[in-house]
């Protein structure tokens, strides 16, 4: 007869990721790190001649960017609370931490000082920590709120504001 210690971290594992399901606003934010994701590589594309003008920090900043973008998607539709979450949840974590540091170093406007924008590289800077830290400590509801606020804000809504404005990216994409 099994006892309650009986249980294994897989049969947790399992019945855990079955009880946290996908939100509508989940997919929607999914569905906009995969349309974001698919406009800056159209803008790369098209904006190739402009490619050996590009710094290489710039080009790392992309590079990060498009990995958290790609990944987000897996993250809030696949299973949760799987090794497969984690893994790729650090993944996410180190490319959106590498992405806020990365930007720092990218200055733009008249002046060549940090824009408006750069205050969601610091959110995004002590909210990826926290991210881990609450998963860690399966604080699901923290996890998934400072989540779901990092996506829509660190990476959608600052996504979004690199394409207007005659940024690069939006140069590129109208080309």
């Amino acid at each position: 007869m099994k006892t309650e210690t009986d249980v294994t971290s897989a049969t947790i594992e399992r019945v855990h990721s079955r009880s946290i399901k996908t939100t509508f606003f989940e997919r929607l934010l999914a569905y906009g790190s995969l349309t974001l994701l698919l406009a800056v590589f159209v803008a790369v594309v098209r904006g190739h001649a402009d490619w050996t003008r590009v710094p290489t920090l710039i080009w790392l900043h992309i590079v990060t960017v498009s990995a958290a973008l790609a990944l987000t998607p897996m993250l809030l539709l696949g299973r949760r609370g799987v090794r497969r979450h984690r893994i790729l949840g650090y993944a996410w974590v180190v490319s959106m931490t590498a992405t806020a540091l990365l930007s720092f170093g990218i200055r733009g406007g008249s002046q060549g000082g940090l824009s408006a924008i750069h205050i969601l590289s610091v959110i995004a800077l002590t909210q990826a920590p926290m991210l881990a830290w609450h998963a860690r400590l399966h604080r699901v509801d923290s996890h998934r709120y400072t989540a779901l606020s990092l996506i829509t804000g660190a990476l959608l809504i600052a996504g979004f504001f690199t394409f207007p404005f005659g940024r690069m990216l939006g140069r590129w994409l109208s080309a």
